[in-house]
């Protein structure tokens, strides 16, 4: 027994004097005849090919506790945390995106990654509404320092309106729209509708444009709203049609023309609504009240109104 153990001895030693001889080969541990006798041959490889397999098995490890970890439910708050975990470099190459629209860039795709954010989307639209009705009572401001004889009072209630106007259009109007292409998927299986949240990520940041839109209607010159109100109005239906584009081509031109136009019918009709609504031209109770009889001259207050003479 002590001499089987001295020869395993020496064999382990000569496999060891040879592997740091030759550290590239491929050797047994000494002879052929160890294989048969249950000793392990040891192998080395220059190539690196240790440091490979380490790492996919410990990608293969990391994506197995990622499909482990359990995902919460959409009522909790860890459920939509993921939709604000976004970086500022992210949020402006999407900006970059919506303000600057072409043909064959699709904003889903080349911008969202299938990682669709509601940071973005959430502060564009509180800031539009904050802006609107600041430039809304600014503009009766302006108004009265160049003529004092207008009345004006604060209207806060411009606040709640912008904002319930705009929240309401970028998750009211999203929802019909993929409810309507989830239900045409059923009718067109080639169809591939983007998801409620990608929807409501790229109505978010259309609506971008229209906050330095909405400063620059401070200028009183009504031509010129109205030009950079078109201006802002193309950029933005533009993004939408773009991205749209590529699921609707696969329908008929009938549904995709009714639905391309409907997009930006109502995309219009909200960017002439605001304008119409928070800068419409005075009403009458904020002018100065019409010149009153005591503030004519005498003479026309005393002058007898003439008689007709009897005869």
């Amino acid at each position: 027994m002590a001499a089987a153990d001295e020869l395993a001895f020496h064999e382990f030693e000569e496999a060891s004097d040879l592997l740091a001889e030759t550290p590239d080969a491929a050797t047994a541990s000494g002879s052929d005849q160890l294989t048969p006798q249950g000793h392990v041959a040891v192998v080395v490889d220059s190539g690196g090919s240790y440091g490979a397999e380490e790492e996919a098995e410990e990608s293969d490890r990391t994506a197995l506790l990622q499909e482990e970890k359990q995902q919460p439910g959409f009522w909790t708050f860890g459920y939509y945390q993921s939709f604000f975990d976004v970086d500022t470099s992210q949020v402006l190459d999407r900006i970059r995106g919506s303000l600057l629209p072409r043909p064959g860039h699709n904003f889903v795709r080349h911008h969202l990654r299938n990682r669709p954010d509601l940071y973005g989307p959430f502060w564009i639209c509180a800031t539009l509404a904050f802006v609107l009705a600041i430039t809304g009572n600014l503009t009766l401001v302006l108004a009265q320092r160049r003529d004092p004889s207008i009345h004006y009072s604060p209207q806060f209630h411009k606040v709640t309106v912008a904002g319930v106007t705009i929240y309401c259009y970028v998750w009211l109007v999203p929802l019909a729209l993929w409810g309507f292409l989830r239900w045409r998927k059923g009718v067109r299986e080639r169809m591939g509708p983007y998801t409620f949240l990608e929807t409501v990520c790229v109505y978010g940041y259309s609506l971008f444009v229209f906050i330095p839109t909405v400063v620059l209607w401070l200028i009183p010159v009504p031509w010129l709203q109205w030009l950079f109100g078109a201006l802002a109005l193309a950029l933005s239906a533009a993004t939408l049609v773009f991205t749209l584009w590529p699921v609707v081509r696969e329908d008929t031109r009938l549904v995709a023309a009714v639905l391309l136009s409907a997009v930006v019918l109502l995309h219009a009709l909200l960017a002439v609504g605001c304008k119409f609504y928070f800068f419409r031209p005075l009403p009458l109770e904020h002018l100065a009240p019409p010149l009153q009889a005591a503030s004519l001259p005498p003479k026309l207050l005393l002058s007898p109104t003439p008689r007709a003479k009897t005869t």
